[in-house]
């Protein structure tokens, strides 16, 4: 079985299954954003006509999977993809009704306070969301009860209690690990404010198999003569098994009341 048929699996990921495996890696910008996304959801009430921002939407299938599997609206924020891009791959997938497009930085956002009924992050909220600071900015476009949802590279040992960034992991990614956490270090780092309760926080126990399967596969569908002899995501996951690398998934609500 070829790496690109490996991303398909009904049993595990049903909704995700449905959409063409070659159609998502011509909009890779990381891991597989459909899986991280599907799993997500299961912690989540998405109802339709929900307004949702998809912060760091990247090339914006996150988006049409919220558009289509969940009926909702959806705001497509980047900073580096272009919204006409955007805007042409979601008129190509039918969902220009339901899902805007535009540019934004995470710390710079162009919307009024309470906008959105959900905001969803997928595998970007690590490279602007770990400072303290950042909770109580970004819940002030949340509308009250509304609901922040991210996933993000997580490890199963905190960085600061393993003393160092473990070799396999520094080789591939540098300083950049120290942003990778702990569910429970969310969890905390979230609770303790009182700005939102937590409502999950979990490890995938096998998020880095599924990283290891979308990378086995975006590497395959390179040009042969353009195709690295060494993958350092794949050697960085093989290296690894899972002993400290996966996803964190955590979800929580903002209170309806201050």
């Amino acid at each position: 079985m070829s790496a690109l048929q490996d991303l398909v699996r009904p049993e595990k990921y049903p909704r995700s299954s449905q959409y063409d495996p070659a159609w998502l890696l011509q909009l890779d910008m990381g891991p597989h954003p459909l899986w991280l996304l599907e799993d997500l959801s299961r912690d989540l009430d998405l109802q339709p006509g929900m307004r949702v921002l998809d912060l760091g939407s990247g090339r914006g299938a996150t988006s049409v999977f919220l558009a289509r599997e969940f009926g909702v609206q959806v705001v497509a924020a980047d900073l580096w993809v272009s919204p006409d891009d955007a805007a042409v791959m979601f008129a190509e997938a039918g969902v220009s009704d339901s899902v805007q497009a535009c540019k934004a930085e995470a710390h710079s956002l162009p919307f009024a306070a309470n906008s959105f009924d959900v905001i969803v992050s997928i595998d970007a909220y690590e490279y602007f969301g770990t400072a303290d600071s950042y909770l109580a900015y970004i819940t002030r476009f949340l509308k009250p009860g509304g609901q922040l949802a991210i996933a993000t590279p997580g490890m199963t040992s905190e960085i600061r209690d393993l003393g160092e960034i473990p070799p396999h992991i520094k080789d591939c990614v540098g300083w950049e690990a120290i942003a990778w956490h702990t569910a429970q270090w969310w969890r905390f780092q979230w609770q303790i404010t009182e700005l939102v309760t937590v409502t999950s926080a979990r490890l995938q126990p096998d998020g880095w198999e599924d990283w290891l399967l979308w990378a086995r596969a975006c590497r395959e569908q390179q040009p042969e003569d353009t195709r690295d002899l060494t993958d350092p995501v794949i050697t960085m996951l093989e290296a690894d098994g899972g002993a400290l690398l996966s996803f964190a998934l955590v979800t929580a609500r903002k209170p309806v009341t201050p």
